[in-house]
């Protein structure tokens, strides 16, 4: 009983603490603003433009479903498109009650419906987290070379939060970290020809070996001009769900694409963040990223806060929105083609 209690309440600890972590942003991105004016922009926003954004939302998870039958394909597995985008789908809504437990929900859905081994397919997912940081590093270059006063007024924005005791005690957790870390490293070689006997040991072996398979794919590719192009095609409709938003609102419809890179770029670092469901610390981000916009075009930084909280009291629940309607179709779906 005991070792079937342990998970779920692992589980519980988690959700709560990603829920203290999101209530704390949340506050922290509400607190001293005009609730008023926020509720006004809201009213006035013409929400086509957000319809517009939620087809690029959803097409992102069509690119990402077809990119991902390229790597699984070089590992004997050829997998239908449909059953790709619903297990991914289903990850996605997992993240929404469990922060980080995407990953291995979307594994296990695949494997459910096309018996594609975990080890191997979480092997790609891993790939694709690496792939997509490079992606994010080339927006955040773009933003760099043409956003570097707003990036600059973001950067005092978001660490005038903090005040000395918080970075001593930050700098402090880390040396604990690292010291256990090394502290672990050398009991593992200490004790490797004990742990080699162990049943565990050689599944963690195994697991480790499918990922490296899984990472080594890429490599395999036949068709590497097809995954670059949909790399591509998930960054830009990444792009077009954040920046046509903008033109919701009529006092960021004026916004230029680089500052529209911008709020991706911040946006991404907002829900990097393990807030339940993104909650809280996009919001902050946004608020943050829309103060240091305006500070940087010569506008009211409270202006630009409270347009950043309306922004994202819309992109947010969209976010939301298409991942527990795409979620739900995604268990029905997931069900009828199951594997036995």
């Amino acid at each position: 009983m005991e070792e079937k209690k342990s998970p779920a309440f692992k589980n519980v600890i988690t959700v709560l603490v990603s829920i203290a972590i999101a209530g704390l942003f949340l506050w922290l991105a509400l607190r001293g603003l005009d609730f008023d004016k926020i509720k006004v922009s809201l009213k006035k926003a013409n929400y086509l433009w957000v319809a517009f954004a939620a087809v690029f939302g959803v097409s992102a998870y069509i690119f990402r479903a077809v990119r991902w039958n390229l790597l699984l394909e070089p590992m004997g597995h050829k997998i239908s498109s449909s059953n790709s985008l619903w297990a991914i789908s289903f990850g996605y809504l997992m993240n929404l009650t469990i922060p980080r437990s995407g990953e291995v929900a979307r594994s296990t859905a695949l494997y459910g419906v096309e018996k594609v081994p975990v080890d191997k397919s979480f092997g790609t997912i891993i790939l694709e987290r690496v792939v997509d940081l490079v992606c994010m590093g080339i927006f955040a270059l773009l933003t760099l070379i043409f956003k570097y006063d707003a990036l600059l007024a973001f950067y005092k924005a978001a660490t005038q939060q903090k005040n000395q005791t918080t970075q001593k005690s930050d700098s402090n957790i880390t040396y604990i970290i690292l010291g256990c870390v090394f502290f672990i490293l050398i009991l593992l070689f200490a004790f490797r020809k004990s742990l080699q006997k162990l049943s565990i040991y050689n599944k963690v072996i195994g697991f480790g070996k499918g990922i490296i398979e899984g990472l080594k794919s890429i490599l395999t590719l036949k068709q590497k001009g097809k995954f670059i192009l949909y790399t591509a095609g998930i960054w830009i409709c990444y792009f077009f769900a954040s920046y046509l938003v903008c033109f919701a609102l009529p006092e960021t419809s004026n916004f230029s694409p680089a500052d529209g890179c911008f709020i991706l770029v911040v946006g991404t670092l907002g829900m990097i963040i393990p807030a339940s469901g993104g909650i809280g610390a996009f919001n902050l981000a946004m608020k943050f990223g829309f103060t240091a916009l305006f500070i940087s075009m010569g506008k009211d930084a409270v202006e630009g806060g409270e347009l950043g909280l309306a922004y994202s009291f819309i992109t947010l629940p969209l976010q939301i929105i298409i991942m527990l309607v795409m979620g739900l179709i995604s268990i029905p779906m997931l069900a009828k083609n199951r594997k036995i």
